[in-house]
Formats: structure tokens, sequence, C-alpha cells
């Protein structure tokens, strides 16, 4: 599918705005103020010392209920150095001493849920990328013909290391449990902007109805199944009306191991549930989570009042956590941090592709914000469906591709925008596009998500 660039895109026939539909259909997310939507945490590289250094419980949290999408702004870079490995001295007959550099072999570096690849993405400075550099490996696709059809249905694009073009990424958790075929039960479309050190995540509800080739009427989770990588990168760009050029895959299970190596992680659980995924139960409110916990909090879906939405909330709750947590991390505990997280990522990009880009992101402020695909539960022949809200989606896109609050709904959408008829289309779904009566009395809509309990 031929659509525009991330950061800009050829003019198509205007799109018709808001309908009356949309008039009617409960909104997304909340109304507020763009300067409100989002919070401002200061995060500075700790002074290096042994030992585990959680995040700081005093920092403020402000803004939107992350139903209604949140931003994260003003996570800093840090200086993280490990020198090479030498080896033994010895002495030419110049009488100095000769150090031999041993040869580092390089190892697969895995990184468990993107929040760790945006964390090398963002900047953990300089040093330590020059570090994560030398070990030499990408977070390749093992499976040689998924990495090929990947490559084919991947956008074309200017290298991250040559050009500050911002691009999308498509971000997966596939979650295989024992003999059941991969699923992407967690889908989020990033929009990176090395210029302006913004990066947007974008949930996509995993029973997104849509259509896909030579299977029919589908959920969205469903492309990954049938088609692999390729098939979800294809299914996601038609739906959001944007080029895909990059793509990382995380092993669900795998991030209670991340979750535990970092000593917990420090969330703000907007609603508590009893004997939920895994037999774990929460309360609410600010607490610090183990692996198992984590993972279960980012899994739940029936014990909470938003369904399918409210873990789709929960999962960008632990995604910003883990990377503050990371952040937080001292230049002591790093290189081990990061050595000993092998086999959890796999992505198209190259650590020579991630250690510019994350240079480019030193020293700056990342603006981060979060929201969701307008959406609303539909039931047809007895199977339980998400369908979007066209018009809100619509207007969700026009607004990340424009680099601004995705739930800034006063935001000024620039005519680019405005006349790019691709942005938030999703001529692939088949859901109901007179959706207004639908969406006001549907069981749940994105709305429905718990409030972010603030300190």
């Amino acid at each position: 599918m031929n659509v525009p660039r991330g950061g800009g895109s050829p003019k198509g026939v205007p799109s018709a705005g808001r309908s009356a539909a949309g008039a009617h259909a409960a909104p997304a997310h909340t109304q507020v103020p763009a300067a409100s939507t989002h919070t401002r945490t200061q995060t500075h590289a700790p002074a290096p010392q042994s030992g585990f250094v959680p995040v700081t419980r005093g920092a403020s949290y402000s803004g939107a209920p992350y139903g209604a999408g949140s931003g994260v702004r003003g996570i800093g870079s840090g200086a993280y150095g490990a020198a090479g490995a030498y080896g033994a001295e010895t002495f030419g007959s110049d009488g100095l001493i000769k150090v031999k550099k041993k040869k580092n072999k390089g190892v697969k570096i895995a990184l468990i849920v993107f929040a760790v690849l945006l964390t090398i993405i963002v900047g953990l400075g300089l040093a330590f990328a020059a570090w994560v550099g030398s070990l030499g490996k990408s977070m390749s696709i093992e499976d040689e013909q998924q990495a090929a059809d990947l490559k084919e249905a991947l956008a074309p694009a200017v290298s991250v290391k040559e050009s500050d073009e911002p691009f999308y990424m498509l971000l997966l958790g596939s979650d295989a449990r024992g003999d059941e075929a991969s699923r992407s039960d967690v889908t989020m479309l990033a929009r990176i902007d090395s210029a302006s050190a913004q990066v947007d995540l974008i949930s996509i509800p995993r029973d997104t109805m849509v259509t896909i080739e030579g299977q029919g009427t589908q959920k969205i989770n469903a492309a990954y199944t049938f088609g692999g990588p390729a098939g979800a990168v294809e299914t996601v760009s038609e739906f959001a009306g944007v080029p895909i050029s990059h793509y990382a895959e995380i092993h669900f299970d795998e991030l209670k191991t991340l979750v535990d190596m970092l000593g917990g992680v420090w969330v703000n659980v907007p609603e508590g549930f009893s004997s939920g995924s895994g037999g774990v139960s929460l309360q609410a409110g600010e607490q610090l989570l183990n692996g198992d916990q984590a993972l279960a909090f980012a899994r739940e879906r029936y014990n909470v009042s938003g369904g399918d939405f409210g873990r789709a909330q929960a999962q960008r709750i632990i995604v910003e956590a883990i990377i503050k947590q990371i952040l937080a991390a001292s230049p002591v505990e790093m290189p081990g941090l990061i050595g000993n997280l092998a086999g959890c990522v796999s992505t198209d990009l190259a650590m020579s592709d991630l250690v510019p880009l994350a240079q480019k992101f030193q020293g700056k402020n990342l603006t981060m914000y979060s929201a969701a695909c307008p959406s609303y539960s539909y039931n047809v022949d007895g199977i339980s469906y998400v369908c979007p809200m066209f018009d809100e989606w619509r207007a969700m896109m026009q607004r990340v591709d424009a680099g601004l609050d995705p739930n800034d709904k006063n935001a000024v959408i620039p005519q680019e925008q405005l006349d790019n008829a691709a942005l938030g289309a999703a001529p692939n779904s088949p859901a109901p596009r007179d959706y207004a009566d639908l969406a006001a009395n549907a069981g749940l809509t994105t709305d429905d998500v718990a409030p972010e309990v603030n300190n």
C-alpha cells in the first residue's frame, strides 16, 4: 500500500473531518487542554554506586487519565559508559607496555518490552551507546523467510543514521503460551521523531475488526498468526494509513524477568482487582510490582472495568514505568542489566542503526505521548470484536502525523494532514461506518477505563 511518510505526505482528497455520527459517540478520551495531557518528570543520571537504585517516589505525576492518553515529558539522557576488555600486558623492543585488546564476541542483545528498545533510542548516552554497539550484533529475526517477508513489507526508509525524518515503527508483544499459536496480544504503533525528541505510543486493541486477505473478517492480532511480522505490518499500516518502516517484537513472558532484574517497577495501579491473571490480586494506588505482578497487571482484562481497553492502558503504564526504571539505574548496573537481557526482542534494526539514533536523542528531554485508538465493543454472531470510531481515529492519526498531542482535540491540524485521505481511514476494517448509536450503547468503549491514580 502506498501511504505517506511519517513526517509529511502527498496531498490527497481532503478528509470530511468529524461527522455528525462522531458527535453522538462517546469520545475516546477526556477533552483537556494540551498542557494538561502530559506529565513533566525530570530524570537525571544518578552518581555511580552499587546496588539497585529505584525511581524516586517523590516525583510528581499529573495529566489526563491513561484511558485518555498521557504524556511523559523530560526523561533526560545520562552518560553511561563501559570500557572494553583488555588482555595481559607485554613489553615491546622499545620497552613500552603493549596492551592487547581481547576480541569482544558479539552477543545478541534482547531488550524486553518496547520500553527497553525505546530506552536505547531515547539516549542512555554516547558512552553507553558505544558499548552496546561494540557487542556487534543486531536483534535479528531468526526465521530467514519471515525476515525476508518483513523486509518486503516494510516501507522504504531513509537511514536513521543519516536523517532526522520521523518514522513509524510497529511494536508487537507476542504471547505464545504452551503449545498455542503465537498471537500479538500487544499492538502499538510508535512514531519516533529524533529532531524534536518525541515518541508517540498508540495502542490498537487486539480484537479490532479487520479484513485479512484470504482469511475474511478477523481480529487484528490474527494478522500475526496468519502472516507473521510481515502480515502484522501490512495490516496495521493500512489500518492507520501510515508507512511502517521498522518493526520490533518482544516475547511476552519475559516481561517478568526484566521487571525482577530491575528490582521491580513503581506504578500507579488505576484500579484494584482480585484473583486476576495467574491468581494475582492488586490494590489500587502506587506500589512496587515484581515480575509476576507486572505481568498479571499487563494481562488482566476480565476483572477491570475497562476490559481489553483497560489492559491496553495497563500495558502503557508498565512501558513508561520500565523506561523510568531503566533510566534510573546506575552506570555500574547498566552493562550487566543489558547484557543479561538476551533473547527477548527481535527487530529489523541493527545496532549500527540504534547507536547513531541514540546519539541524536542525547542531551534532549524526551516527550512521550500515549493514546488508544478510539473504539467500542461490538458483537457479531456471538463473536466479540472491537470497532474503531472512524472519525475520531482519523482525527487522532492526523494529530499524530503532525507531531501534535494525539489527545488534544483542540489542536489545530495542519492542512497537509487534513488533505491526507489515508490517515486513519482504516479501509481494511469492515466495522459499521454509521456507529454513533452503536458506540453510545456499547458495553465498553475506550472511555471506560479507570482513571490514572495520581500521587
